[in-house]
Order: structure tokens, then sequence, then C-alpha cells
């Protein structure tokens, strides 16, 4: 049995090298600068390794004023007692890219700095005992193809042979990266500190901010009780720290700490007589990771939500004063099944001595991924905060915060870290609700289509929340539950989530039917909702957007772009009245665009009015061939399609609800979106589904409209098109005016990418399969060879087959050429097809006018 030995703290030789010698009174020398600057380009608060790597990579860059402000010293916090685990894995798409980035700076760090970082690379195992559990790794090689990062799917006999200590008994494969391992936390932060001072960054310690004042210039008056320091930007990197900095700018940032423990056992016989160094193992059943320390073993546990311990009192209370390198109790009964576990799997681990349990502090976001980037609502504060990775994610993060600050936009799409997915609608009971959820779920096999539950609802219900919580499964949309699928009579109703087509599959083509062959309502409250006016309106909105500005009654899809040229939002613009705009876009970048607009207004001095007013309105879609039919019996004015023609937008009453109505529909059918209070949610829903029963009016959910959408190859934000693309590849030409008069942002960048050609292209294509469907982010082979990726893709219910947008180089992108996309495993036939699949209702109805029913 596992036993416990005698625990000691100060060099102790069974604690990881770095704890061993930079514990207790041991500490580090304090800062020998004698510098200081009154004025910087940036102010980075925070020592740990993310804040010195971002030091780092802006002094190497060129940035001349890069000031780091750290309270006690260097590595303080959580840094100084992690595991030091290095990965190139990751589910993310993007974030392997920040994954990929740490471990390729830090191969390199110590011939550039002349320190040793004690990094280790002997590879790194995700073994699956369960068929589900190798599902997953299928699922997680389609992402891989097109990524530079090295993943293998291995066989038992490969495991057996790289980590000869294992239990073969249950293990069914491995998922193999290469590279992977682990690297002393303190060693790297001294390198990364050195290479900053090398630079010309200025890095202080103890130098603790007392208090942050924003000028009216857009810069930050940061004291100190060394002086203060004028910023144009500061960036929060306190780590469990950061709701304490947070405060100081008027923001409740949702973080919580967590205790985290690992064990570290004595030297074990067959460890020490071992050749090379085992790879790190992580069990994903028995829910830990588990590598070689010196000639013993290193095991950290990530208990269940109920078992695991949140520090709740430093959320109501703040951080205890003084505390920097100190840790917790350690409670070995916590984590007794794991231990028991681990055991079972590496049976050597029954003889070890347990010299320590190391129990410290990690800080949590409610999603398990930090916050990295620009805040909304607050100038020139930027953060990189909510770390429960540092260690693999400082490098890549330092590089990809200096490049966004450097050249003004992010140099990737990394949204799934924009602090500003967060709002007024993530209380203190949520943020902890969640952090136990995802740290108790963070080994648990990663579906597509994931929901958790945790936390849920939030304040954040449309007013049609009670009415069809019972009749749906629901999803979670930026605080929103909005329906995903209905429920019919007979039918499983649990959430069953699969690699595989699952229990939604019929009801979702139930409501596809019910959308092309008579009339649906679909709640679409939780889009984002703002409102602009004022006397500069027109030219800020010129200015954003590299559409035109729709004229006053009418409604358009416009774009905004980065100055290089790549797609940063898609939003609906209305004109309601002269001047006065609607703004709408996807629930995922609510806060993400509005920063956008506010920071181009401030920057340009534009006289305007922006208002976010998501909360305040709701909003029902009502699409389908009888729409209008059903609609007109409920309002006197004129539906018909000569007085309210497609795209234009009224202000009207339907059953004596005042609403903003928008003749568009998402999926591509005859079909109104109707803006109105929130309060009359529920009152308008009623009275449309009842003049509606004639008609057999019905609902649907946002699984149905994304196969509604695709099907009329209609682009999504986030998906087709993002900070990775350009309009231009994704097919957007028509809504890019490049001869409008005003200098939109990107337009430049834009002419040089046509006139240079395009490298790619965005195609639909068709696919044979049997019951698995592409979801996006596959890989797409030709010729034996990755040579693309999908971007999203569903069942199509109209034509019966698979249908997949996809990015493939120009010369693969000629309609009838045939490649292959890969799904769990197997290279499906796919042909790219002519698209839209099934025209749109305006474009049917042109061509009937014209007398083109041949064509429909």
């Amino acid at each position: 049995m596992l036993r416990l030995g005698a625990q000691r703290l100060r060099g102790s030789p069974g604690l990881p090298r770095w704890l061993s010698t930079r514990q207790g009174e041991e500490k580090q020398p304090l800062s020998t600068e004698t510098r200081w600057k009154e004025k910087a380009e940036t102010v980075i608060i925070g020592g740990g390794c993310v804040g010195v790597s971002l030091a780092y990579h802006l002094a190497k860059a060129g940035m001349k004023d890069v000031v780091l402000l750290e309270k006690s010293e260097l590595t303080a916090g959580s840094t100084w007692h992690a595991a030091g685990l290095t990965t190139y894995f990751h589910p993310g798409i993007n974030l392997k890219k920040i994954h990929y980035d740490s471990i390729k700076l830090y191969e390199r760090l110590e011939e550039e700095t002349g320190q040793a970082v004690g990094f280790h690379q002997p590879g790194s195992i995700r073994i699956a005992t369960t068929p589900v559990r190798v599902d997953e790794f299928k699922y997680q090689m389609t992402r891989t193809g097109w990524h530079a990062t090295e993943q293998y799917i291995i066989g038992p006999e490969k495991i057996q042979e790289m980590f000869p200590l294992l239990n073969m008994n249950k293990v069914l494969a491995g998922l193999y990266n290469p590279g992977d391992g682990h690297i002393d936390p303190y060693s790297l932060t001294m390198a990364l500190a050195a290479g900053a001072r090398k630079y010309g960054a200025l890095l202080k310690y103890p130098a603790p901010v007392t208090s942050l004042k924003a000028r009216s210039d857009g810069t930050w008056e940061v004291e100190t009780p060394q002086g203060p320091v004028t910023a144009n930007r500061i960036v929060n990197a306190a780590g469990f720290w950061a709701r304490e900095i947070g405060k100081m700018v008027g923001l409740e940032h949702p973080l919580i700490p967590v205790q985290h423990q690992y064990v570290v056992t004595s030297t074990i016989p067959e460890v020490k007589a071992l050749k090379r160094e085992l790879p790190v193992l992580r069990d994903l059943e028995g829910s830990y990771y588990l590598r070689q320390e010196r000639d013993g073993l290193l095991f950290g546990p990530y208990e269940s939500q109920e078992k695991m311990k949140v520090q709740d009192s430093w959320v109501s209370s703040g951080v205890p004063s003084g505390f920097g390198k100190e840790l917790f109790e350690s409670d070995l009964d916590r984590i007794m099944e794991h231990v028991e576990a681990a055991m079972e799997t590496v049976p050597v681990l029954r003889k070890a001595d347990i010299i320590n349990i190391v129990n410290g502090p990690i800080t949590y976001s409610p999603d398990i991924l930090p916050m990295v980037g620009p805040h909304q609502g607050v100038r020139n504060y930027w953060v990189a905060i909510g770390f429960g990775y540092g260690i693999i994610h400082a490098g890549g993060v330092g590089k990809y915060l200096s490049d966004w600050i450097l050249h003004g936009e992010p140099p990737f799409d990394l949204i799934e870290l924009d602090p500003n997915r967060y709002g007024k609608w993530t209380t203190t009971q949520y943020t902890e609700a969640k952090a136990r959820e995802s740290y108790g779920f963070n080994n648990i096999v990663g579906y597509p289509k994931e929901e958790r539950f945790a936390g849920r609802p939030t304040q954040r219900v449309s007013g049609l929340y009670e009415t069809l919580e019972s009749k749906c499964s629901m999803g979670f949309h930026a605080g929103w539950e909005q329906p995903h699928w209905f429920y019919r009579p007979g039918q499983d109703t649990q959430y069953r989530p699969s690699f595989r087509r699952t229990n939604w599959f019929e009801p979702v083509g139930s409501e596809y039917k019910q959308v092309i062959q008579k009339v649906g309502v679909i709640d679409l409250t939780p889009f984002g909702k703002f409102t602009i006016k004022g006397q500069d309106s027109i030219r800020l909105l010129d200015r954003l957007f590299a559409n035109v500005i729709p004229k006053v009654g009418f409604t358009n899809i416009s774009h905004m772009l980065t100055p290089k040229g790549r797609v940063y939002a898609e939003l609906t613009v209305s004109h309601r009245s002269s001047g006065q705009f609607l703004l709408i876009t996807g629930s995922g970048s609510e806060l993400h665009d509005l920063r956008w607009i506010e920071e181009e207004a401030i920057r340009g001095r534009y006289d305007v009015d922006i208002q976010n007013i998501t909360d305040e309105l709701g909003v029902l879609g009502v699409a389908g061939p009888y729409a209008r039919q059903v609609l007109q019996k409920l309002t006197s004015a004129d539906l018909s399609d000569g007085v309210f023609k497609f795209l234009q937008t009224k202000s009207l009453k339907i059953s004596n609800i005042p609403v903003t109505a928008i003749r568009i529909s998402y999926t591509g059918e005859l079909g109104w979106e109707l803006y109105h209070r929130r309060e009359d949610s529920a009152a308008l829903y009623k009275a449309i589904m009842n003049a509606g029963e004639e008609e057999g009016i019905g609902n649907f959910g946002t699984y149905a409209m994304n196969a509604l959408r695709l099907e009329k190859a209609f682009r999504a934000w986030g998906s087709e098109m993002n900070c990775d693309t350009n309009p231009l590849e994704a097919g957007l030409d028509y809504f890019v005016k490049l001869n409008k008069p005003a200098d939109f942002i990107g337009k430049q960048a834009l002419k040089q990418i046509k006139a240079e050609g395009l490298k790619r292209r965005l195609v639909c294509l068709t696919l044979t399969t049997d019951n698995v469907d592409p979801e996006g982010n596959e890989s797409v082979w030709f010729d034996g060879k990755v040579v693309g990726n999908t971007t999203s893709g569903c069942y199509s219910y109209g034509v019966q087959k698979s249908l997949a947008f996809a990015y493939v180089p120009l010369e693969l992108s000629q309609v009838g050429q045939q490649v292959q996309v890969e799904l769990l495993g197997e290279n499906y036939p796919a042909v790219v097809t002519q698209e839209p699949l099934v025209l749109t209702e305006p474009t049917r109805n042109r061509l009937q006018k014209k007398g083109g029913k041949d064509k429909i």
C-alpha cells in the first residue's frame, strides 16, 4: 500500500527540484534593480510565469518601456508549486497553437538566456480504458492533421514498451504526444526574467500595486510604495490576486482559487532501474496525471466536484495578507480513490512511500480557460488571468498578447479566451458552481455539442424560459438558456451526447421539416443588441464596416475587419431612423464586438451614443412558407412582399405588442425577426402560436436552424470566418464594398490580399457517411495528405447527406473536386458541391417572378 512517509517541506529530497530549494525561508534575493521609471508603455502586474513571459515578449519585440511590478517575489502564488506539465495536446483548435509556441520557446530559452530551465521531454500518453474514450481519441485525431503538433494513437504493445511499469489489463489505446513533458516552473520564470531584463524590461519586486487611477486621456496612474508609474496600458497578470486588482478598476473578475494536490514518492527501485525517463501518463478514467520525478513518481489527481476544496473564503474576504509561497494543509483522504486507481494502473506505487503532498492554490475561471486580452468597458486595461494550467500557457500567451498589443489585433482567433465572454450575469455563486464542475470534470469525455449544467440558469433567461424549459433541451449561450431541440411525444428526452448520431437526430429533422413545409418559431433572445445614434453615427459605422450603410428602413449584413483584413465580427445593421441604428451580433460575441466599436469611437473622437440593450430586448424568429400568413392575422401593417421587402425593418404592433420587425431569417426561408421588450416575450409567443394553429405552427431550436443555414450556404462567424480568415477566401465578397468612399478598417490590407491572389477558398462539401456527421475542424485529405479543414457541418435533411464547409487550396476548390474528410478515424469520400444546396426564399421568389421555375 502507498504509505505516508515523513513529510518535510524544506529541502526534502522527495520534493520536485524547484520546491526542494525554493520554499520556506530560502527565498530568492530581492530585486537588485535600483532604477525606477515614472512612465511606461506597459505596466504588467504580477510576477508569475505568465506576467514575466509577457514582459519578455514585449521587450524582445522592441517595446522600450516595459515595467513589471510584483508584490513580493517572482513565482510567488501558483507558479512556484506547479507540477510543471507541458503538453502539445488541447481539444481547443487554436489553443494548440498556444501550447506549441510555449514548448518551442522553452526548448530554446536556456540557450538564449544562459539560464537552465530543467526541461524534460519524454513525451506523454493519455490512456483509454473504455471504447468511448477510444472514440474520443479518434475524434481528437481528426483535428490534428492540419496542425503542426505531433499526435498519434498507439496500441497496447507500444504503450507497454514506452511505460513498462503499467498494468495493461484494461488499456485499449493511447493518445501519444512526442515532445511533451515537464519543466521546472521556478527556473523557467527566472530564465524568462533574465531574457526580459536582457531586452530592456524593468522587473521590480517587492512593489505591490496599491491603487489604479484611470486618467481622462486613457492612461493609468499606478501607485506603489516605491512611487507612481504612468502607463499607457496596464496588464493584470496577478494570479489569485487578480480579483483584488480588478476591484481597483471597478471589475469583479469571475475567478476562484481551488486547492490542487499532488503527491511525491520516495525512490522506487523499478523506476530507478529504467534506462530512460517514463513518459507522462494521464489516466483519464482515474482522473490523474503521473510522471517520473527523479527516481520516484509524482502523482496529481483531480477530485470530483463533491470532494474538491474551493478556497471560497478568499473570494469573500480576499487573499490573506502576506500569502505568497505558502501551502495548504494536505488531505490524503480526499484523494484516496484516485490513489487507489493509480496503484491499480501503476502497481509499483503500492510499495512506495509518500515523501510529500503538495497542496497549493490554483485559479479557475468558470469554464477552466484563462481570460486573455483587453477588457470591455475599461480603456487600456488588459488581463492575463485565470490560468488553471499556467506553465504550458505562459510562453504562448506571452507571445500572443505581445503581438496583439504591438499590432492592434490578435495574431489568431482565441475568442474562447476573451475576458468579455463573461458579464454582469456571472455571479460569485455561478463562478463557484462552474469552477467545481470544471475541476471535477477535468478528465471527462469531451463530446461535440457538450453541455454542462452547474450554475444554470443564470439571471439571463428570456421571457419564454418558463414556457419552454420542459419542452426542449436547452443550450447555454453567454449566460442565456436557448432551445437546442424540442422533444416529440414518445421520444427519448435525455441529454445523450455522442460522437455519432444520437437521440436528437430525428427531432431536429422534424423541426427542419416544420420550417421548410409550414412555419416555426425560435427564441433568439440571446443575440447581442446595441443601439448607436448621434451626429457621427454614420461616419463611425462607415469606418467600422466593410459594407455600405443601409438606407433608412433597411437592414444589411456587415463585417468589421481587422487592420490586416481579417474578419473580426459579423453583425446585422438596421437603419431605423435617420442616424439611428440597431446592431445585432451573436450571443458569444456581444462584449467582444462592443469593445471594438467603443474603442474605435474613442480613437476617432466620434460624437455618438452607444448603448448595449442586449438584456432589455427579447427576440422571436418566425420562419417558413406560412410565416406571413400567421403574422398578418395579428397586425394591421401590410406584410405583403411588395410592401415589406426582404431586408426591410419596420416598427409595428403584433397582437398590440410593439415590435421592431426585420424581414430576415438565418434559416433562409420566408421569415421575420421580432425585437420587443423582454417582458412581452411570453404574450407575443402565445399570440403567434395561437394564430398559427391552423397552419400547423411549431417550435424549432438552434440545431435545426444550423442545418437550414448550412444548406443555404450561410457563413457563421466563429466557424467559417474569424480572425484567422479574410472575407474574400470566406466567400463574403458580396458584403465587402472595396469601392465605397469611406476608408474602412482593413480596406487597404484587403486590396493587397486581392491583388496578391487567394491561396485557399471556402467550399461546400457533401459527404457519404454512415451514422457520423462532421462538426467542424476535421482534417480534409487529398492524395494521402491533409490539405485543409472543415469549419462546420451537419446532416442535411434536404439532400439526405452530410455536408460541411471546408477550406481547401485554390486548386482543389472547383465544383466536382473529390476529397476526403476524416471522421472518427475513417476517411469518408466528399465532393465540392455547387452552393447553396437549397436556394433561399428571396432567391426562389425572384426566380419565380422572372419565370425561372425550372431553375428553382
